[in-house]
């Protein structure tokens, strides 16, 4: 397993699909995951630490976890087939929960969670970056600086 931090989320054009993109803390690789609005919205929040009104979803689950007396210690991202992520949630009880990557990672930036991956995803899915590539991983990050989440509808 490597670990990976998130470089943020995005629109892909021409599609209009969201993305969250991740980077290898110790390597050069990124792993782009296309996502739904929704979990766009709720991971642009956690990078923000912006405060709701009301629990979102993640929020909420975050809330459980804690008030059954567990903690999220990691997320896997453990597969992938034909384009389609798998992850696994990781509590200090020692309890498993299979989930999406994209739930997974919003929970994780809620908790402190690290988020790893497969060496073998990122063999398969992940992108070498190069000096270009990651010129426009800067220029991602200062999209992401002029972004707010509601701009995911």
């Amino acid at each position: 397993m490597r670990e990976v931090e998130v470089v943020g989320v995005r629109v892909e054009l021409p599609t209009n699909q969201p993305l969250v993109l991740l980077r290898e803390t110790e390597g050069s690789r990124y792993l782009p995951i296309w996502i739904g609005a929704v979990e766009a919205s709720a991971i642009a929040y956690a990078q923000e630490g912006a405060e709701t009104a009301r629990p979102l979803t993640h929020e909420l689950m975050q809330h459980l976890v804690l008030a059954l007396g567990d903690e999220l210690e990691e997320v896997r991202i453990i597969d992938v087939h034909d384009g389609v992520f798998f992850a696994s949630l990781i509590f200090a009880s020692g309890a498993q929960v299979e989930a999406r990557p994209s739930d997974s990672i919003a929970l994780a930036l809620r908790s402190g969670a690290r988020i790893v991956c497969a060496e073998d995803v990122l063999d398969e899915a992940g992108i070498q970056s190069t000096r270009e590539e990651d010129e426009e991983v800067e220029r991602f990050r200062e999209f992401l600086d002029e972004i707010d989440p509601e701009d995911f509808g």
